[in-house]
């Protein structure tokens, strides 16, 4: 049987290890018992954080203990890893009402009752921290040398890095020790640019404890086109549906790129293994069919399943695209059949095949754009999509597995204007 470190590395969560063979065996012992920090910054986390709320969801699915530590305490110094400037300092009170915003929505990926899972706020040790005590007790375990070889920091030094953030790496340390000794945790994870302070961690734990403590990291996750994940020319995709409506969320995820599809698949959905390693040989309308897939099920983990259905119906409604086979992913709850949809209002253009099938040209002599140009700058800049497909070259044409079985298409041109495209007998 599959542990959830075999599953976390099968899907692709698994950067670095301390040591696999540790940790296996970890595993292999029982219930393991593993945290993740989460900074209070906002009121609502990003799709930047799926990655580890995924990971704590299979580590619970699969038999173990999450605990996920929302930063309260450290969320008042500011974390310096990644960053080239100091973060904004925060009030405690502004800190203590992310806090609990944060474990509000951490509740629709974890189940926290009875004990499966724990929510922590940092703030409730930190804060009470005797600073003597903390530099007689701790401070004296680490060395400055080390601590400024860490990423983290040698990215900050050329521009300064104050000493309020030099502490940062030792609160982490600390936690990682406190919920050792208190819950038992002997497994941190977290993003890859948090390895020289999970590090910092398992070494402090074997000097005050004597023990082994283990850390595994996650890939820092890029598009295809090395675009950070969750920003958009809209801005941020916020896991709140108060600031990213499900029907906006859902659409990230439907216009991923081809490239992205079966790794976004293994990521952000519990869809079976098997099951994702059909995308590699789709093409065309089923390879839509997959991105609509994909959007369900994250759009689902997010925000539930009714939500889910309405903004799959909304965007069925809008882009007219055609329904999910019952053979692709059997495991996934979208719907099969379309929604009526009212396309009375839409403009038609009929076509032959024969005849020269660019999709600039289509757009131009159909009057959805103006002119050629028109369309071709469009295609150029995002702004035509067939389907919910976008058109990446002026050079595309119309083929017959862009048609539906009642041989027409939608092009849609920017967000609101579209046209029916059918072919002539």
């Amino acid at each position: 049987m599959k542990s959830a470190y075999d599953i976390l590395k099968e899907r692709g969560f698994v950067e670095q290890v301390t040591d696999e063979a540790l940790i296996k065996e970890l595993f292999g012992a029982g219930e393991v018992t593993c945290y993740i920090g989460f900074d209070p910054t906002a009121t609502s986390l990003h799709i930047g954080s799926l990655v580890p709320i995924m990971s704590l969801a299979h580590m619970q699915r699969n038999g173990n203990k999450p605990i996920a530590l929302v930063g309260g305490g450290t969320g008042l110094i500011g974390d310096p890893s990644g960053k080239t400037e100091m973060r904004q300092i925060l009030t405690r009170d502004k800190i203590d009402y992310n806090a609990e915003c944060l474990g509000k929505q951490l509740s629709q990926y974890l189940d926290f009752s009875e004990g499966k899972a724990l929510l922590l706020n940092n703030a409730d040790w930190l804060t009470k921290i005797n600073y003597i005590e903390f530099l007689r007790d701790i401070g004296r375990h680490f060395s400055v040398n080390r601590m400024l070889a860490a990423e983290s920091y040698k990215i900050r030094m050329e521009k300064g890095l104050n000493f309020i953030e030099f502490n940062y790496m030792l609160l982490q340390a600390y936690d990682f020790l406190y919920l050792f000794q208190h819950q038992g945790c002997a497994l941190q994870m977290g993003g890859n640019d948090q390895w020289g302070n999970m590090l910092a961690g398992t070494e402090l734990i074997r000097k005050v404890a004597g023990k082994d403590a283990h850390a595994v990291t996650f890939p820092l996750i890029t598009t295809s086109l090395g675009h950070k994940m969750g920003k958009t020319e809209k801005g941020t995709i916020w896991l709140d549906k108060t600031l990213t409506s499900p029907y906006e969320y859902y659409q990230y995820w439907v216009n991923s790129d081809d490239a992205d599809l079966e790794r976004f698949l293994k990521l952000f959905t519990f869809l079976p293994l098997d099951e994702i390693s059909i995308v590699k040989n789709l093409t065309d309308a089923r390879l839509n069919m997959a991105k609509a897939v994909l959007a369900f099920e994250a759009t689902k983990v997010t925000h539930g399943a009714a939500d889910a259905e309405a903004a799959w119906r909304a965007s069925m409604e809008a882009f007219h695209s055609r329904p999910v086979d019952a053979d692709m992913f059997p495991s996934s709850t979208i719907p099969r059949t379309a929604p009526a949809i009212d396309t009375s209002a839409i403009p038609r253009f009929q076509i032959y095949m024969a005849e020269d099938t660019l999709v600039s040209g289509v757009c131009a002599k159909s009057g959805l754009t103006q002119s050629l140009s028109e369309a071709r700058r469009l295609i150029e800049q995002g702004g035509i999509y067939i389907n919910d497909r976008q058109v990446k070259s002026t050079d595309e044409k119309l083929t017959m597995a862009d048609f539906a079985d009642n041989k027409e298409l939608r092009i849609r041109k920017g967000k609101k204007k579209y046209l029916i495209v059918q072919i002539k007998d």
